[in-house]
């Protein structure tokens, strides 16, 4: 009877080809990369819609864009500056517009607008899922100006805060209380 030892060759290699998993999924999930990739936006401010003729075949006077609330960013999970504005356009919707945002890229960051209070500090970076938060969508760039349409029939005197939200790590990248002006 013959008696062969086994090499550790098959666990060695079962053990990279685990450890070469782990780390894919983990890179997938963090993204590092994102933080040193920057994507600026620079939309114009949102514009007045083009005003109606009169009977003398002149051009309406219409009252412009005006802004009816905003705050400045403070930082959160990333060092976060800019300044967050509601803009109510003369057709009566509302635009939200970032300007001079400057923050870090991240995996998956979305623009909310929500009720809940701007706090600086470890404190603020996840209070803003816990009562009303409505998403803007996806963050454009992470550096910028850049606009956001409220939806119709929402109030935005119902929110008084924005977030720049992570959803992948339901964390606050940076927000700005939103005081009516």
């Amino acid at each position: 009877m013959s008696t062969k030892k086994r090499g550790k060759g098959p666990v060695v290699a079962g053990a990279a080809v685990a450890a070469t998993a782990v780390l894919g999924a983990g890179l997938y999930w963090f993204q590092p990369w994102r933080l040193w990739e920057d994507d600026t936006v620079r939309e114009a401010p949102p514009a007045a819609a083009a005003s109606p003729a009169t009977p003398t075949g002149r051009p309406a006077a219409a009252a412009g864009p005006r802004t009816v609330a905003e705050g400045a960013l403070i930082s959160h999970e990333h060092a976060t500056r800019g300044t967050a504005k509601v803009i109510r356009l003369p057709d009566g919707s509302h635009t939200l517009r970032l300007e001079g945002l400057d923050t870090s890229s991240g995996p998956d960051l979305r623009v909310w607008i929500t009720d809940a209070p701007v706090k600086e500090g470890v404190a603020g970076w996840r209070v803003f899922d816990d009562g009303k938060h409505l998403s803007l969508g996806k963050l454009k760039g992470n550096k910028g100006d850049q606009n956001y349409a409220l939806p119709a029939g929402v109030n935005p005197a119902e929110y008084s805060s924005v977030t720049i939200w992570c959803d992948r790590f339901d964390v606050s990248f940076g927000a700005a209380p939103l005081t009516a002006v």
